[in-house]
Protein backbone atom coordinates (compact mmCIF):
# COMPACT_ATOMS: atom_id res chain seq x y z
CA UNK A 1 0.00 0.00 0.00
CA UNK A 2 1.53 3.31 -0.92
CA UNK A 3 0.88 5.89 2.12
CA UNK A 4 1.23 9.50 1.70
CA UNK A 5 2.07 11.59 5.11
CA UNK A 6 3.41 15.21 4.70
CA UNK A 7 6.83 15.72 6.82
CA UNK A 8 8.69 18.29 8.33
CA UNK A 9 12.30 18.22 7.65
CA UNK A 10 13.30 16.69 10.58
CA UNK A 11 11.09 13.76 9.94
CA UNK A 12 7.88 14.83 11.84
CA UNK A 13 4.54 14.60 10.38
CA UNK A 14 3.66 18.21 9.55
CA UNK A 15 0.62 19.09 10.31
CA UNK A 16 -0.27 21.69 7.13
CA UNK A 17 -1.32 18.50 5.13
CA UNK A 18 -3.38 20.75 2.13
CA UNK A 19 -0.20 23.41 2.23
CA UNK A 20 2.99 21.15 2.94
CA UNK A 21 6.18 21.83 1.90
CA UNK A 22 7.43 18.14 1.51
CA UNK A 23 5.15 14.76 1.60
CA UNK A 24 6.44 11.37 1.90
CA UNK A 25 5.55 8.17 0.15
CA UNK A 26 5.80 5.11 2.39
CA UNK A 27 5.47 1.85 0.71
CA UNK A 28 4.40 -0.37 2.95
CA UNK A 29 3.56 -4.27 2.93
CA UNK A 30 3.31 -6.33 5.52
CA UNK A 31 3.08 -3.85 8.58
CA UNK A 32 6.58 -2.64 7.50
CA UNK A 33 8.14 0.38 5.22
CA UNK A 34 9.78 -1.37 2.32
CA UNK A 35 9.83 2.07 0.50
CA UNK A 36 10.17 5.76 1.39
CA UNK A 37 10.51 8.83 -0.86
CA UNK A 38 9.74 12.40 -0.23
CA UNK A 39 9.23 14.92 -2.62
CA UNK A 40 9.41 18.83 -2.94
CA UNK A 41 6.06 19.95 -3.37
CA UNK A 42 6.07 23.66 -2.17
CA UNK A 43 1.76 23.36 -1.79
CA UNK A 44 2.34 26.29 0.85
CA UNK A 45 3.50 28.40 -1.44
CA UNK A 46 1.28 27.00 -4.37
CA UNK A 47 -2.06 26.89 -2.00
CA UNK A 48 -2.69 30.75 -2.64
CA UNK A 49 -1.82 31.23 -6.33
CA UNK A 50 -4.81 30.36 -7.50
CA UNK A 51 -8.26 28.73 -6.68
CA UNK A 52 -9.07 26.14 -4.50
CA UNK A 53 -10.57 23.93 -7.05
CA UNK A 54 -6.89 24.01 -8.77
CA UNK A 55 -5.41 23.54 -5.96
CA UNK A 56 -6.81 20.53 -5.24
CA UNK A 57 -6.59 19.34 -8.87
CA UNK A 58 -2.87 19.81 -8.01
CA UNK A 59 -2.49 17.51 -5.23
CA UNK A 60 -4.92 14.74 -6.47
CA UNK A 61 -2.54 14.60 -9.77
CA UNK A 62 0.45 14.11 -7.80
CA UNK A 63 -1.90 11.42 -5.35
CA UNK A 64 -2.89 9.55 -8.83
CA UNK A 65 0.48 10.05 -10.51
CA UNK A 66 2.41 8.26 -7.35
CA UNK A 67 -0.67 5.75 -7.01
CA UNK A 68 -1.61 6.71 -3.29
CA UNK A 69 -3.64 4.26 -1.34
CA UNK A 70 -4.07 6.39 1.93
CA UNK A 71 -3.04 9.21 3.79
CA UNK A 72 -1.88 9.88 7.37
CA UNK A 73 -2.68 13.32 7.94
CA UNK A 74 -3.00 16.06 10.89
CA UNK A 75 -6.19 17.53 9.49
CA UNK A 76 -7.72 18.34 6.33
CA UNK A 77 -10.40 21.05 5.54
CA UNK A 78 -13.71 19.65 4.43
CA UNK A 79 -12.76 20.18 0.64
CA UNK A 80 -10.12 17.52 0.74
CA UNK A 81 -11.74 15.17 2.67
CA UNK A 82 -14.39 15.24 0.11
CA UNK A 83 -12.00 15.28 -2.41
CA UNK A 84 -9.83 12.46 -0.88
CA UNK A 85 -13.35 10.00 -0.72
CA UNK A 86 -14.28 10.87 -4.86
CA UNK A 87 -10.54 9.28 -5.32
CA UNK A 88 -11.14 6.00 -3.33
CA UNK A 89 -8.41 7.70 -0.85
CA UNK A 90 -8.62 6.41 2.44
CA UNK A 91 -7.98 9.13 4.64
CA UNK A 92 -6.72 8.51 8.76
CA UNK A 93 -6.47 11.60 10.86
CA UNK A 94 -4.92 12.95 13.81
CA UNK A 95 -1.48 11.88 13.48
CA UNK A 96 1.82 13.57 14.53
CA UNK A 97 4.99 12.79 15.93
CA UNK A 98 7.22 10.73 13.68
CA UNK A 99 5.84 10.63 10.39
CA UNK A 100 7.38 6.96 9.41
CA UNK A 101 5.41 5.82 12.44
CA UNK A 102 2.31 8.01 11.34
CA UNK A 103 2.48 5.99 7.47
CA UNK A 104 1.80 2.86 9.25
CA UNK A 105 -1.32 3.86 10.80
CA UNK A 106 -2.86 4.25 8.00
CA UNK A 107 -3.20 0.45 7.58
Amino acid sequence: MKVCVAVTADGQVDPRWGRADRVAIADVTGGQIRGWQEFAVAWGILHDQGTEGAHHARIARFLRDNQVQAIAAHHVGPGMERMLGSMDIRLVTGVSGDARKAALTAL
